[in-house]
């Protein structure tokens, strides 16, 4: 295993990625990664500062006779996704992610690489720091908790910016340009249950697991399963036959969930019409899914027994709630050719203290589609009887045909390359929605190096 990415070029880059894999920084906890930035800044002797929320900006002046050249924002995201394979330990508030070379690419060790956003990062500290290259005014705004509902962009402050020109680096194909985004907004479903006294059988756990999940945004055309609607489609199957003690699934809203387990009770003379139950639809989704999620397991095992369950009512009315909620690409764009317009993850699911919380990420390039998703879901949720809170929506981005810098890094990187970039929109939540709104008089475009596979352990 080679883990000196610190040698890649071009090493201003890799050098300050690899220090930025040594910050913990997981969406929520990035306070380290805070730190790190504003002490970069303020060791340059650049103009640093913090707002109320945790947002970094860094000053660098224009270098001589460019001051007059319209000022130019570089803006990426501090947090990062956590996200670890089942049999890897790994602390995220604590630990350093161990990224290494696999051939053409840079991975991590079992657990999320944090490529997005650190490349981004990585670039801008490599321009702050540069004494060669020669520049316009630039300001870096680096943001907190993108991951969990674009925080510090919904927080910015009209007028801390000076430029006229936004490059966002959180863009991930290299080759192409983007200039419009989706739309998102967060469901939370609550079911309330009392616990009762678990009746007399065997204790069972079923576990939904090897599945490749990914990004909910760019990686959900892909077709890849949700652990969460596996295994309650197994629950729907044997809901009569068994007692539901407790459920977990999905740890991240932004990411299809890729394990998800249950611990049912159940009576000694339905053990075998469970295990043949659970065989069944292990065979039938695996069939389903054998492109996408060739890994996929479905397992059956004794476990330790349980106290409490969840009683039976609010099981059934749960089971089928979930087993009913809309999941995955929903439509597809008319204007733009192969983009998803409007998409929902069931993200996670989890018992715990009396309540059963269910959190979608709903995402739509078209705010009127997104808004009747959310209203199919809570109908779906209201007729089970459960609570429905909607919060952090934020804005798409539409796109300006007329963007200057559209043009401008159309020009540069045909020159650079021989070929025209690409013009895309993408269905995944970028800051440029909700900057753009805040401050509306910005010219914005979104870049960024390849990269596969994010929100996974698979991230390269």
């Amino acid at each position: 295993m080679n883990k000196d990415i610190k040698e890649l070029k071009p090493n201003e880059v890799w050098r300050h990625f690899y220090d930025l894999t040594q910050v913990p920084r997981p969406s929520e906890a990035e306070q380290k990664a805070v730190d790190f930035v504003y002490n970069f800044g303020k060791k340059l002797g650049l103009e640093t500062s913090k707002d109320e929320v945790g947002n970094v900006i860094i000053r660098k002046p224009a270098t001589p006779d460019r001051e007059n050249i319209p000022g130019v924002i570089l803006q990426t995201h501090l947090d990062m996704v956590p996200q670890q394979n089942k049999e890897k330990e790994h602390d995220f508030e604590n630990d350093p992610i161990i990224a290494y070379i696999d051939s053409d690419w840079v991975t991590a060790d079992g657990t999320t690489l944090g490529a997005d956003n650190g490349i981004g990062v990585a670039a801008t500290m490599a321009i702050l720091e540069s004494k060669t290259l020669k520049h316009g005014p630039i300001e870096a705004l680096f943001t907190i908790n993108e991951e969990k509902g674009m925080v510090g962009a919904q927080n910015l402050k009209p007028g801390l910016l000076k430029g006229k020109i936004l490059i966002n680096l959180d863009s991930e194909d290299e080759g192409e340009l983007y200039v419009g985004c989706a739309g998102g907004l967060d469901a939370t479903f609550t079911f309330k249950y009392a616990g009762q006294q678990a009746p007399v059988g065997e204790t069972y756990k079923i576990s939904v697991t090897n599945m490749k999940g990914g990004h909910s945004g760019i990686d959900i055309i892909l077709g890849r399963g949700n652990a969460n609607k596996v295994l309650f489609r197994v629950l729907k199957s044997i809901a009569n036959d068994v007692y539901l003690s407790h459920v977990e699934g999905g740890n991240a809203r932004n990411a299809i969930p890729r394990d998800a387990f249950a611990i049912v009770v159940v009576p000694s003379n339905k053990t075998a019409a469970l295990a043949l139950a659970v065989s069944n639809i292990e065979k039938l989704v695996k069939a389903e899914l054998q492109t996408t999620e060739p890994e996929l397991k479905i397992v059956l095992e004794t476990t330790e027994p349980t106290n409490t369950i969840i009683e039976k009512d609010v099981q059934l009315r749960l089971i089928n709630a979930i087993n009913a909620c809309p999941n995955a690409v929903i439509r597809m764009s008319n204007t733009v050719s192969g983009l998803v317009e409007t998409s929902t993850n069931l993200a996670i699911v989890k018992s715990e203290n009396g309540e059963i919380k269910i959190s979608c990420l709903i995402r739509s390039s078209v705010d009127s589609a997104k808004e009747n998703l959310a209203s199919m879901e809570e109908s779906v949720f209201t007729l089970a009887g459960a609570e429905s809170v909607f919060s952090g929506s934020y804005p798409g981005w539409n796109p300006n045909p007329d963007s200057l810098i559209l043009s401008k890094m159309k020009k540069i990187y045909s020159d650079m390359y021989g070929v025209e970039p690409a013009v895309k929109a993408i269905h995944a939540g970028l800051e440029c929605g909700l900057l753009g709104g805040i401050y509306p008089e910005w010219d914005m475009i979104s870049c960024g190096p390849t990269i596969r596979y994010p929100h996974s352990p698979d991230e390269k």
